[in-house]
């Protein structure tokens, strides 16, 4: 339980807020570790050209990309894989520029969780977004990466929590964004933060390159069929797995390219291409508030920067080793959302996963890269997806994995697809290190202004 004492005064500035959680957050301690900095600070309003939300409309979506525009929700905008989502329709979208992202904006999720930022690369501009993200475009006056790097810090994130309103569903808004307070670092400190979250900006956008080559090279192997319909007989359905008897395991597009690939492909099943396909079994998790081992759910392993407050105790994690994936190791979302594919890396392997994610530890039989590029294109999602069950929460459990079947091209294709995936694993690890080293500056220099003080 937090207790303090609140001067009338002190409720001016925010409106006349009345509650607790305004008054006693971290912020508070964040703004008077900012008015004891040794450097000026300023209004982040007067730091940007304008910080909105965009429009508001009713969206229409489309399947065609001809007649669409990739449209992003405040979740869409911290992943890794940006062309994965729903498409606005050109015809009927009023206000696209309103709504349109550019490179070098940062960007701030506003509603439901709150607080999120990702800084916009070239793989951002050019794609809508919804009202549910605040955009803030700078203008100069700073450095483009210092201001998101402050405000993706711990000490950012404390600032824009702490303007929550709503008894449902919180929010925070572009006015109370504008009002807060930017301590105005030396330049060359600014210029080294900024060229460190510039290149990371870049790094992503070689690595999404080098991803979509690899689905290029993937897809031109591949000539599938549209799904007709046709009948079925009792005997096929016996001899189908679990006797499945829903008709679009038997005529779907989904099922036209798993039979394109046992007619026209050599072929391994995926239970051959793994040493094992599990996932954890479900336990009581033990929370801890500091010293344990960042977890992830589902949703945060796709991010740009997988990363999570939550905090597993040592002692669980060291009891259950299995929750933290090995490098190398591709995950799986199997509940929900189904057949999201992440390659684990050197930082993801550090982390613990959530049991809601299956992990398929590769034997070698194929290049790990040309896998994971297989199962992460929409060929590999829909495959997953055709042994998907349940009628309100999809699942797929590790014996439906083991069926997918994977084409076996040839060898200097197979070795082709695996050398832009290593390369988009490669960028994507050193932009993440790029980002948390901004992110971790700032961090520090705003801790050393309370150490030097308590000395």
């Amino acid at each position: 339980m937090k207790i303090g004492h609140i001067h009338r005064m002190s409720m001016n500035p925010c409106g006349l807020r009345f509650d607790s959680s305004y008054h006693l957050s971290d912020g508070v301690t964040v703004k008077r570790n900012i008015a004891a900095s040794p450097y000026p600070f300023m209004l982040i309003g007067k730091a940007a050209e304008r910080i909105f939300i965009g429009g508001r409309a009713r969206r229409v979506y489309v399947k065609d990309r001809k007649h669409g525009i990739p449209f992003l929700s405040s979740s869409d905008i911290l992943q890794a894989d940006l062309e994965n989502v729903k498409l606005a329709s050109k015809k009927y979208t009023p206000n696209i520029e309103e709504m349109t992202l550019q490179k070098g904006w940062t960007l701030i999720t506003r509603s439901g969780t709150i607080g999120n930022c990702a800084f916009a690369n070239a793989k951002h501009a050019q794609k809508l977004a919804s009202e549910h993200v605040i955009r803030l475009v700078p203008n100069n006056i700073l450095r483009q990466g210092y201001i998101y790097a402050y405000l993706a810090s711990k000490p950012g994130y404390s600032l824009l929590t702490q303007g929550t309103f709503g008894a449902v569903i919180q929010h925070i808004e572009p006015a109370f964004v504008a009002s807060l307070p930017i301590p105005v670092l030396p330049e060359a400190f600014q210029q080294e933060v900024d060229n460190l979250i510039q290149e990371s900006a870049r790094l992503r956008e070689e690595a999404t390159d080098a991803l979509d080559k690899a689905h290029a090279l993937l897809h031109s192997a591949f000539n599938n069929k549209d799904a007709n319909l046709k009948s079925v007989s009792i005997r096929k359905i016996y001899a189908a797995h679990n006797q499945r008897f829903e008709a679009t395991y038997y005529s779907s597009n989904n099922r036209s390219i798993y039979d394109s690939i046992i007619e026209q492909f050599e072929f391994m099943r995926l239970k051959d291409l793994c040493s094992r396909i599990f996932r954890p079994g479900i336990f009581k998790r033990q929370y801890v508030s500091e010293g344990g081992i960042t977890f992830l759910g589902g949703a945060d392993i796709l991010n740009a920067i997988p990363s999570s407050y939550k905090q597993l105790s040592k002692p669980q994690v060291k009891r259950m080793p299995e929750l933290m994936p090995e490098q190398g190791t591709i995950l799986v979302t199997c509940g929900g959302t189904i057949g999201n594919i992440v390659y684990v890396d050197n930082q993801l392997s550090t982390c613990a996963v959530s049991q809601h994610v299956m992990r398929l530890v590769l034997n070698g039989a194929v290049p790990n890269g040309y896998l994971y590029a297989f199962l992460s294109s929409d060929i590999g999602k829909k495959l997953i997806n055709l042994f998907a069950f349940g009628s309100v929460i999809p699942q797929v459990e590790a014996h439906h994995l083991e069926l997918v079947p994977v084409p076996m091209l040839d060898n200097e294709t197979m070795n082709r697809i695996d050398a832009l995936c290593m390369q988009y694993v490669s960028c994507n690890e050193l932009a993440k290190e790029n980002e948390r080293k901004a992110i971790s500056m700032v961090e520090e220099e705003i801790e050393s202004w309370t150490t030097s003080k308590k000395n």
